[in-house]
């Protein structure tokens, strides 16, 4: 690791120590040959005043030997700050850092968080930024998850794009696939509490939470979210599917924030495999990741364009996160605490324990949220 870069690790590991967080990071600087692979039409090469910010599943990371590194920096290239999900070891992520820079010819550096999952399965989240487009600023934050919610807690850290004096907050999930639909719903809605917990943490920087969220965006459970944030990405699919040119689930995303002006002048999915790389799902699959990766460019004088047939304007409104506003599935109205500002869903442990003189009613928990209140803790 490099002096300056060391300084600034250090700088940011000490203002986080005073959090109480938990703070990793490896950098490592290699040069290893690499083949080079036709640049798909939208990249404008190794120099480019845009960032480009992607969230991607990288399909057990560092497991194995049938990784191909040079496919994946051909990928990575495409990209200034990646955030990476389903990172098995320290070694395959550094790998991936050697890669990226010998495929780029620039400095890049990586940040890992430390393992996270229940039992003996456990991944890592990374962060891999390129250092002349991106800066880290601070953070590198798992998440306190007191009520013990999500299987792989979240991480998160804030950066700068350097041309577009753009600061931001990425939050990076990986919420479980479990045995039903029912686990991850769970976790999708406690992300509304992380979302929280990010705004406080992060004062005054936009939040976008990326990653692998195994629920498509339209599912009622992003009702939560729905008043804070939209998703980039509406229409496609993240997932590869074993026939090629086909993909199964869109659950890979960038969930914005809502109601404010964002330089954000495209956003879309990028088909690695027969577009990029030019290999077949099956070999994709096997050597390089079944999740394609989400983008999103960052470009301060962004008047908004056409990307995949969908339009990305500068300003998310969150007429999409009306649109998922849906009901409470359980029966019954939504009780608040006009004292507390916190809601209680029917069949939650208190909810019939708030006085009647503090009592409000709601019928959905857009409502609610709409009105100011956050959802009890124990609900």
């Amino acid at each position: 690791m490099r002096r300056g870069r060391q300084d600034r690790v250090n700088a940011a590991a000490e203002r986080d120590d005073t959090m109480g967080k938990t703070f990793r990071t490896f950098v490592m600087i290699a040069t290893v040959g690499s083949a080079a692979i036709a640049a798909a039409a939208w990249w404008a090469g190794p120099v480019r005043a845009d960032a480009y910010v992607a969230s991607w599943n990288i399909k057990r990371l560092g497991h194995g030997d049938s990784k191909d590194y040079a496919a994946l920096a051909e990928v990575g290239s495409r990209f200034d700050l990646i955030a990476a999900q389903e990172v098995m070891t320290e070694e395959g992520a550094q790998l991936m850092l050697a890669a990226l820079e010998a495929r780029t010819g620039a400095d890049w550096e990586l940040m890992l968080s430390d393992a996270v999952g229940r039992g003996s399965y456990k991944e890592m989240y990374g962060f891999y930024w390129r250092t002349d487009e991106i800066e880290w600023v601070d953070g590198a934050l798992v998440y306190i998850d007191d009520r013990d919610i999500f299987a792989r807690e979240p991480f998160s850290a804030r950066f700068r794009a350097i041309e577009d004096d753009y600061t931001f907050v990425l939050g990076s999930v990986h919420i479980i696939y479990g045995d039903s639909v029912a686990e991850r719903e769970t976790e999708v809605t406690a992300l509304r509490s992380y979302r929280d917990w990010l705004d406080e943490t992060f004062v005054g920087s936009d939040v976008y939470l990326v990653g692998d969220f195994n629920l498509p965006p339209d599912n009622p459970a992003w009702v939560g979210m729905g008043a804070l944030a939209a998703p980039l990405i509406t229409s496609g699919a993240t997932t590869l599917s074993e026939t090629d040119g086909r993909f199964a689930n869109l659950y890979d995303n960038i969930w914005a924030p809502t109601g404010g002006v964002l330089p954000i002048a495209a956003a879309g999915i990028l088909n690695f495999a027969n577009e990029t790389l030019g290999i077949s799902h099956a070999v994709a699959r096997d050597t390089v990741s079944d999740h394609a990766p989400v983008w999103m460019k960052i470009d301060a004088a962004a008047k908004g364009i056409e990307v995949e047939g969908m339009p990305i304007a500068m300003v998310v409104t969150g007429a999409t996160a009306e649109k998922i506003a849906t009901p409470a599935a359980a029966t019954g109205e939504i009780q608040g605490n006009k004292n507390s500002q916190i809601y209680h869903l029917p069949g939650c442990a208190s909810y019939d324990k708030t006085a009647e003189r503090n009592r409000v009613l709601f019928t959905t928990e857009a409502e609610a949220i709409a009105a100011g209140f956050r959802r009890a803790r124990n609900c």
